[in-house]
């Protein structure tokens, strides 16, 4: 579940950052989102991989393994979509704990 956490945080972070000119990258590293550096490289992959993220890029290495180079990241219409729908999700589900909360026998 902290996966998703952390995958959230990244894609609204570069949501975000689509208003400041010069946005510091540095918010999303691995030490800021208090992740392992293996994690956040395999969680980068994965955004890239499923098109949430553009402007960075994997390299697999003989020496280091995989390294992810922030070149220019930016959120992408996918990556947009899932935070969209993962926000309305969340809204859904207060909700329904709102209501059963308030409502006896459910």
């Amino acid at each position: 579940m902290d996966n998703f956490k952390t995958i959230y945080r990244i894609l609204s972070t570069l949501e975000k950052s689509m208003d400041i000119e010069e946005p510091d990258w540095r918010c999303i590293s691995a030490e800021r989102l208090g992740v392992s550096e293996a994690r956040w490289k395999s969680l980068m992959q994965a955004l890239i991989d499923a098109g949430y993220i553009a402007g960075v890029k994997a390299v697999s290495t003989k020496t280091d393994g995989l390294e992810i180079y922030l070149i220019e990241p930016r959120i992408t219409l996918p990556g947009l979509e899932y935070l969209e729908s993962n926000t309305m999700m969340k809204k859904a589900y207060r909700l329904a704990k709102g209501i059963k909360d308030i409502t006896p026998g459910l």
